[in-house]
């Protein structure tokens, strides 16, 4: 007599977790459909985004972007969407906003791009990096912005921008590239549009022109170890070389610790993440919004020495990341939270003319040994 009951309980505790991971077998078809709309029926609007997990529900913050080419441009800020089962998303607003005033260096005009949110444990704020480009200069200002907040949706409150770590030695800084900082070898009052286009320009000649001032950040993610430290990742040096920075107590400000990865190599929108020990980078090569081939690597340490694995993609499509560029990566979680050892990696499907209206890539990654592999 008590066999149904039972069984019924079972039955709904079964259900509950297959619910909880939707995507057991595979990935939703929302993940990589031409629109993703969120619970209102509108295309969710968060690219070059990032996912954190708090309090069991997936945040999904990115920039809200707008219609045609004017669209790279900032009329709105950081969107946030949530959701318990990675394919149906709410809107929850609009994180952190824009404004009116114009002495704002987030101004309506400015660029946001790539914005990621981690949480501090120590000081139980949410913490927001982006890259940040003032209005009306292009992307000349090469800035890394901050903002805070005591919620996961905010509002958050906009502290400021930096070039990160001036007056810095990175991890590993030669004797000739300590040489060339004293002796100025390279005058900052050179225009950098004339670096640009000189045979000369190489990624030191801008690290020791920045040295002083701070260097660029453009492309960037963040990251927070096992530890809790976490990393500030962007491109930098005129988009020729990756920096890893580490960032303070509070995730607000850098401790004056990093490496520089990939030197002259062009990498940009970088995705990092740890996985059983091993740091695993992907990222893509330097092509503006058209699609190229991913790159990855691996260490044992976040500062390196890295190893080049090569393009982790495989089959139609490698080549140009499947029409994508990378933006992050998050293991699932289980019913109860937790990490499992499978793997999304999110990207954006560009349309220069209409980014408001990009798709995404969103793909459960494949490990042979700390090899990642990639496959629409």
């Amino acid at each position: 007599m008590h066999e149904r009951p039972f069984v019924g309980i079972v039955l709904f505790l079964w259900s509950t977790l297959v619910s909880a991971v939707v995507f057991a077998s595979q990935a939703p078809e929302a993940w990589n459909a031409a629109q993703w709309p969120d619970t209102s029926g509108e295309h969710i609007n968060a690219h070059g985004g990032g996912i954190l997990f708090h309090d069991g529900v997936y945040h999904w913050f990115g920039e809200h972007k707008g219609s045609g080419r004017g669209g790279s441009l900032a009329r709105v800020g950081v969107r946030v969407y949530t959701s318990t089962d990675l394919e149906h998303w709410t809107d929850a607003g609009v994180a952190l906003a824009v404004t009116d005033d114009p002495l704002s260096e987030i101004r309506a005009g400015c660029r946001i791009e790539r914005p990621k949110v981690i949480f501090n444990e120590k000081t139980d704020r949410f913490v927001m990096w982006f890259h940040l480009e003032l209005a009306g200069h292009g992307y000349n200002a090469a800035r890394a912005g901050v903002a805070v907040a005591d919620s996961v949706h905010g509002p958050y409150e906009y502290i400021g921008s930096v070039r990160p770590n001036p007056g810095r030695e990175p991890i590993g800084l030669s004797d000739a590239m300590r040489r060339r900082i004293r002796e100025r070898a390279f005058s900052e009052s050179r225009v950098e549009g004339d670096w640009v286009q000189s045979e000369r320009v190489t990624a030191r000649n801008f690290f020791v022109r920045q040295f002083y001032g701070g260097q660029m950040a453009r492309d960037q993610t963040l990251f927070v170890d096992d530890d809790g430290t976490a990393y500030h990742i962007f491109a930098s040096e005129s988009n020729r070389t990756l920096h890893i920075a580490e960032l303070d107590e509070t995730y607000t400000g850098h401790t004056g610790r990093y490496v520089r990865v990939f030197e002259g190599a062009s990498r940009e929108a970088p995705v990092l993440f740890n996985r059983n020990g091993v740091y695993h980078l992907i990222t893509s090569g330097c092509t503006g919004w058209a699609p190229n081939a991913a790159e990855h690597a691996t260490a044992e340490s976040i500062w390196g020495p890295w190893t080049v694995r090569g393009n982790p993609c495989e089959g139609n499509g490698a080549e140009t990341t499947f029409g994508s560029q990378g933006t992050f990566a998050f293991p699932i979680r289980d019913a109860q939270g937790a990490p499992t050892d499978r793997w999304v990696f999110m990207a954006d499907r560009w349309k220069p003319d209409a980014l408001g209206r990009s798709a995404y890539l969103w793909l459960e990654i494949a490990f042979e040994g700390d090899r990642v592999i990639l496959r629409e």
